[in-house]
C-alpha cells in the first residue's frame, strides 16, 4: 500500500473512530512503529489530526475544540432523534412535572417532541425551563407547556445563557429532571465541555435537578474535554447510542448510572 493510500486509511479511522493507537495502525497495515508515527506526523502537518500519547485523536476531540451549534444541528440527526424519543419516555406522568433543558443539538431534538406535548389528563401542567435561546423559541409554540427561560449573559457560540445570573437563577430551582449534554464523557474525569463559562451553568443544573439525565450520542463516550462539570456519580442515567468501552462501563456501574440505549 502507498503512503497516501494509508493516509487517506488512517484519516477515515480518525474520523469514524475518534482515536487510533500506533500498535493498531502498525498491526493493521503491516508497518513498523516508527512508519506509524511518520504517518501521523504528515497528518497532523495537514491539519488532519491531532497526535497524542500512544496514537492521535480528531481534530473535534481537542479539549478546547467546539463547533458551533448550527454546526452540530446538522450532524447524526438520527441519533439524536433517538435519543428524544428515549428522554420523553422518562419524563414523570404526573399532574405536575417540571423539566430543564441544557442548550445544545440533542436537547433541542428532545425540546422539538416537547413542543407536540399535550396533557394526558385536563389540568395536567408540565413546566419547561431551559437556558437555550433556539429550545425556548420552539417550546413558546405549544400553549400547553409553561415555559421559563434563564436569563443572564447570552453566549454566540451555542446560544445559551450563561454567566453568574444563570448560574444564581439555577441554584434557587429544584427542577424534577434535567436533560443535559456533554462534549465528553470519560471513566476518570467524568463528564465535560470546552467552556469554562458553559462548564459553569451545567454544573449548576445538576446540582439543581432531583435527576439529572445525560444526552450524549456514542462519538462523546471516552472523550476529555477541557473542564469538567460533573463526576459520573453525579448523574443518574445516561442516554446514548452505543454500548460504552469497558472501562467506561465499568466507571459508569460504579457510580451507579443507568446507561440506556437509544
Amino acid at each position: 500500500m502507498f503512503a497516501q493510500e494509508r493516509h487517506d486509511r488512517i484519516a477515515e479511522l480518525v474520523g469514524a473512530q475518534g482515536r487510533v493507537g500506533v500498535n493498531e495502525l502498525a498491526e493493521l497495515f503491516s508497518i513498523t512503529q516508527e512508519t506509524v508515527r511518520r504517518d501521523l506526523a504528515s497528518l497532523e502537518t495537514g491539519r488532519i489530526l491531532r497526535r497524542v500519547h500512544g496514537g492521535a485523536v480528531a481534530l473535534d476531540r481537542l479539549s478546547r475544540s467546539e463547533p458551533s451549534l448550527s454546526e452540530r444541528q446538522g450532524r447524526r440527526l438520527e441519533d439524536k432523534r433517538r435519543i428524544a424519543a428515549a428522554a420523553m419516555s422518562l419524563i414523570p406522568h404526573t399532574p405536575t412535572v417540571s423539566v430543564l433543558l441544557d442548550s445544545g443539538s440533542t436537547t433541542a431534538a428532545l425540546a422539538d417532541r416537547l413542543a407536540a406535548w399535550t396533557p394526558a389528563n385536563p389540568g395536567d401542567e408540565l413546566l419547561a425551563i431551559t437556558n437555550s435561546l433556539p429550545i425556548a423559541s420552539a417550546l413558546s409554540t405549544n400553549a400547553h407547556l409553561l415555559l421559563d427561560i434563564v436569563g443572564g449573559r447570552v453566549r454566540a457560540l451555542t446560544s445559551a445563557v450563561v454567566g453568574a445570573r444563570a448560574t444564581e437563577q439555577l441554584g434557587a430551582l429544584r427542577p424534577d429532571i434535567a436533560f443535559i449534554g456533554a462534549n465528553g464523557i470519560h471513566a476518570d474525569f467524568g463528564l465535560s465541555t470546552p467552556d469554562p463559562v458553559e462548564a459553569a451553568t451545567k454544573a449548576a443544573m445538576v446540582r439543581a435537578a432531583r435527576q439529572t439525565v445525560i444526552l450524549a450520542d456514542a462519538s462523546k463516550l471516552g472523550a476529555e474535554t477541557l473542564v469538567r462539570f460533573a463526576t459520573l456519580e453525579e448523574i443518574d442515567t445516561l442516554i446514548t447510542t452505543a454500548a460504552p468501552a469497558p472501562d467506561l462501563a465499568a466507571a459508569l456501574a460504579g457510580a451507579g448510572v443507568e446507561v440506556v440505549l437509544a
